[in-house]
């Protein structure tokens, strides 16, 4: 599936912008804070409902517009999509697939299958462990609709299990019981789909960290969860007057971890900016790959400023591997043009460069 043409009016600071793009590899090329992010992230709008960097819709609009619209035409050798969502301020947004709003938005994910490698991604390593678990639940939510159902249900009645402990007055056994037994059974169902992802995602994120990097280090990632110490419903009957002294629920899937590497020390710890770079753009590229398999065609891949901090042999490495032609559409940002349409007339790929300044984009030669 492949982005053919998009249409943008007063998302963040893209007042309006209509864009081809190449099948293969499209360039956005300019100065830093001048749109290139916010045209990356209109595309991943159009995948996710949502934008990767703000969640409240509202402050996506330009300051100065009362609505928002994207709209993209999407097409492969079996099919053509007509996606589309609006948004007026103070009002709920619309989201379309051939002009047939959703009923729940969480239909839509999937469809559209997108691998966004970000400087955001730095989070992966520094910060904690909702980071990590929210990376596996994004992969696998994408393919798998029965989780991403079980993931929803069982943070509604976390949220409930919460309400209820942080309550004065003491909530009775019987109910605690019916949620407990539900954060269960949807906790067990996310732990086994974890668990078969991280075993089969690992040999494939540690081929990619080798291609990049020479083979010069030993990586590895280890999924660390409570379900692998016996009942879980048991332990949290054991904690209920722990968790209510704390006001949060300390037992269930999501105090599960996904452990980083590097030569058998945390990464977080040891990793220079140029390997912890070279680990988080590994993960990403086998969720490509990952996704690949699963849908049966090349996920979209967004490259926002992905060079800064690699040397050059990294950054030829990661343009070479990304195309191939195992890879599908790629975009691509970057501040200098020079370096990277050298390296793109040297590969000898259809490209497409678009110019960014202040929220305009227009093809460039």
């Amino acid at each position: 599936m492949r982005l053919d043409t998009i249409s943008i009016l007063n998302y963040k600071n893209i007042a309006e912008a209509t864009l081809e793009f190449s099948p293969k590899i499209n360039c956005f090329i300019g100065n830093n804070g001048m749109g290139k992010t916010n045209m990356l992230d209109a595309v991943y709008y159009l995948s996710f409902c949502k934008s990767h960097s703000n969640s409240n819709d509202s402050q996506n609009m330009k300051h100065d517009a009362d609505f928002f619209m994207l709209q993209g035409r999407y097409s492969s050798d079996e099919r053509v999509e007509e996606i589309s969502c609006g948004m007026k301020r103070r009002q709920k947004k619309q989201f379309k697939r051939n002009k047939k709003e959703y009923e729940r938005l969480s239909d839509h994910i999937g469809l559209l299958p997108l691998v966004l490698v970000s400087p955001d991604d730095a989070a992966l390593i520094s910060e904690g462990s909702d980071e990590r678990r929210k990376f596996v639940d994004s992969v696998i939510s994408q393919y798998d609709h029965v989780y991403l159902n079980h993931l929803l249900q069982y943070n509604t009645v976390l949220r409930q299990r919460n309400v209820l402990l942080k309550a004065e007055k003491i909530p009775e056994d019987t109910l605690l019981d019916v949620l407990e037994e539900q954060m269960a059974q949807h906790g067990a169902y996310i732990y086994e789909q974890r668990k078969t992802f991280i075993d089969e995602f690992t040999p494939v994120f540690r081929h990619f960290y080798a291609f990049i990097s020479g083979g010069k280090e030993k990586i590895s990632l280890s999924y660390r969860s409570q379900h692998n110490d016996g009942d879980i419903r048991e332990r949290m009957i054991e904690t209920r007057s722990r968790d209510r002294m704390l006001g949060f629920s300390t037992q269930g899937i999501h105090k599960d971890e996904l452990e980083m590497m590097l030569d058998n020390y945390p990464i977080k710890r040891v990793g220079s900016q140029g390997q912890n770079k070279t680990y988080l753009i590994s993960l990403k590229l086998a969720q490509f790959d990952f996704l690949k398999r699963t849908h049966s065609f090349a996920p979209l891949l967004l490259l926002d400023d992905i060079f800064d901090k690699l040397d050059s042999h990294r950054v030829e490495k990661i343009v070479e591997l990304v195309s191939d032609n195992t890879f599908g559409q790629i975009f691509i940002t970057d501040t200098n043009r020079e370096q990277l349409v050298e390296m793109l007339v040297h590969l000898g790929k259809e490209t497409k460069i678009f110019t960014v300044d202040d929220g305009t984009i227009a093809p460039s030669a």
